[in-house]
């Protein structure tokens, strides 16, 4: 697995794995992202900057069985890069949806996005490029300490990712973000703790999801 400083992204690029070229994804981020393919990312799909990446469960991986949760598994313990897992959920794939929930956000503390399809996810992956690039433009010459906690806060992944449960909108992700600092945190987090900040009914659609 490759870990944290063991591979450069130039600014405003995605570096992809080779697997990746000639497929859908590839296709549709060509031209809106400055793509290079790289050949031995290992467990990576696509590397969004020098500290974040993403791994792709396809519809035919949760079909296939449990080689992607070792691939999660191994990536978590061996890396020390960030990294957003996009899973696609079809009408075929959802069914095993909310196991590769309760992996990858209960018990491996990252985030996960569902897309509906490789266009989707081409999508998503070309919102957190942007994002990137608007941080670090933004950040060059500024305060450290202060752009730290910024990024936590505003990261999109972890903002969608908090509000795919129900009752939570933009604000609420937000405050809960601000108050436990890690969605891996707000799942470990008391219902009474919860109802301090977001008050009993939420607190419970929280504690549900």
């Amino acid at each position: 697995p490759m870990t944290a400083g063991s591979i450069v992204v130039p600014y405003g690029h995605v570096v992809g794995n080779e697997k990746w070229r000639g497929s859908e994804v590839a296709q549709r981020l060509q031209g809106k992202v400055r793509l290079i393919f790289e050949d031995g990312l290992g467990l990576v799909d696509f590397h969004l900057s020098n500290r974040t990446c993403i791994l792709f469960i396809s519809e035919a991986d949760l079909v296939a069985g449990d080689e992607f949760k070792r691939r999660l598994v191994k990536f978590r313990n061996a890396s020390s890069l960030k990294g957003i897992v996009i899973v696609e959920k079809t009408q075929i794939s959802d069914q095993y949806y909310i196991g590769v929930q309760k992996l990858v956000v209960l018990e491996l503390g990252m985030v996960l996005l569902p897309v509906a399809n490789q266009g989707e996810a081409s999508q998503l992956i070309i919102q957190l490029v942007s994002f990137y690039v608007r941080e670090q433009s933004r950040d060059r010459g500024a305060n450290p300490f202060v752009r730290k906690q910024r990024s936590q806060l505003a990261e999109p992944a972890v903002l969608q990712a908090v509000q795919q449960i129900p009752g939570v909108g933009k604000t609420k992700a937000l405050l809960l973000l601000q108050t436990f600092g890690s969605i891996h945190r707000l799942c470990n987090t008391p219902i009474h703790e919860l109802e301090q900040v977001v008050g009993q009914t939420v607190a419970q659609q929280i504690y549900t999801f």
